[in-house]
């Protein structure tokens, strides 16, 4: 039996990296999966992927950013299917730059598709999530949430703000039958990264911080995503799950 048969899953940033792996290994289990993302092309390309693999998709092009999308998805959610069981907020970004150098412009783009959008999604996805009985939000954070890294000042912020919206939205939605939780993800070789981890000294050092020496796949995540989506964790609220090779424990 399929751990997520029969329900209706949302992705955002879905068109790559983690969120086309967590998208892909929800469909894999059984979930209808509706792969979201700012590039229509790339959620076409991931929801082609699904169904040729004898999975249930739609692509949706959909800006995080931009809150009448939003409504609009959701509207098209009820629609369809009148519920929604598994809302992954995924989508997130960075701008690189010395915090000292931080523009307002910076900062307000690293909010807002980071931070605001978790936000919005989970507020405004709330009374589809209520009918299904059995919703979940998985909010994407970061082992960076915890730990200091130039340039990443900003990105960090954020993290650390989707942990602490987590731990409340679990307090206040679990009386509606919504669990709520997070991952923060570790070293995870994606588009996002790819700008570090190609310096070979910084990718060195990361290596020697990570126990299991390797850095993360977006596999990875997805695993425990999909865990923590599917009724085996229908005792787990308000928490988050760290997947980092062991990063975060290491002196």
């Amino acid at each position: 039996m399929k751990r997520l048969n029969g329900r209706i899953a949302l992705v955002t940033g879905a068109g790559g990296g983690i969120g086309r792996a967590i998208a892909m290994a929800l469909a894999v289990e059984g979930a209808t999966v509706h792969v979201t993302d700012v590039d229509a092309d790339t959620a076409n390309g991931v929801a082609g992927e699904i169904i040729a693999a004898g999975g249930q998709a739609r692509p949706d092009r959909l800006d995080v950013t931009d809150p009448a999308a939003v409504l609009a998805i959701f509207a098209q959610l009820k629609d369809m299917h009148g519920r929604l069981d598994i809302l992954v907020n995924n989508a997130g970004l960075n701008v690189r730059a010395d915090f000292r150098h931080m523009t307002d412009d910076d900062w307000k783009t690293i909010r807002e598709t980071n931070l605001d959008s978790v936000v919005r999604l989970s507020r405004d996805g709330f009374d589809l999530l209520r009918v299904s009985g059995h919703g979940v939000i998985l909010n994407l954070a970061s082992i960076m949430a915890e730990r200091g890294m130039r340039q990443l000042t900003g990105y960090s912020a954020t993290k650390g703000a989707i942990a602490a919206l987590t731990r409340g939205m679990a307090v206040e939605y679990a009386g509606f039958g919504i669990r709520v939780n997070y991952l923060a993800p570790g070293f995870v070789e994606t588009a996002l990264t790819e700008r570090v981890l190609r310096n070979p000294s910084i990718n060195q050092a990361l290596i020697d911080q990570t126990p299991m020496r390797r850095f993360g796949t977006p596999e990875d995540i997805a695993k425990a995503a999909v865990f923590l989506a599917s009724d085996d964790a229908a005792f787990i609220t308000g928490t988050g799950l760290t997947v980092d090779g062991g990063m975060s424990a290491s002196l």
